[in-house]
């Protein structure tokens, strides 16, 4: 079963981490799925290791009914991202319809500081451990943890299990 028809948002800025932006990009957009990147600014971006990558629209451009999945790729870039209330307001609208958001790594942050991670499972890079714990999640050290409609991985060599996971809960909707 493709994933024809479905669409996915993915929040980018400056210094994310290439794999998880990318990674996740490709492999839903050969699942049939529509991928849309938003950031700051309709703008080139650089990753982390100087891949850059394109935002076709701002996040202000952004609908939240339009897409069925929220991607949050790590890096550094969530450190910038979780500071947009543009941002916050699409993460809390996707949370509250129950649709699916992937978070990476670092992506952690932008769902804390969404405030939606209190009593959920989830895992992150262990240096944002003490980070989601504090904001009332329980973490887990795995490479992928689903919660309800929160589906969360460690870093870069789980993308694989995180993918599978995602497309899963995907195509169970």
């Amino acid at each position: 079963m493709t994933l024809n028809g479905k669409r996915a948002l993915s929040l980018l800025h400056d210094d994310v981490e290439d794999l998880e932006f990318w990674y996740p990009t490709l492999r839903l957009r050969e699942e049939g799925m529509v991928v849309d990147v938003a950031g700051e600014h309709a703008r080139t971006y650089v990753g982390k290791y100087g891949v850059p990558a394109t935002a076709a629209m701002s996040w202000d451009d952004v609908d939240p009914q339009d897409y069925d999945v929220l991607l949050v790729p790590g890096g550094w870039a969530p450190d910038r991202i979780r500071r947009f209330e543009t941002v916050l307001a699409i993460v809390r609208s996707m949370n509250a319809d129950g649709r699916i958001i992937g978070q990476i790594c670092h992506a952690g942050w932008v769902l804390i500081s969404a405030g939606i991670l209190k009593g959920k499972r989830v895992t992150s890079t262990p240096g944002i451990r003490d980070d989601m714990t504090n904001a009332g999640a329980i973490w887990l050290d795995e490479p992928v943890v689903i919660d309800g409609n929160i589906v969360s991985s460690r870093r870069p060599p789980d993308l694989p299990d995180y993918l599978s996971a995602l497309i899963g809960e995907l195509r169970r909707r």
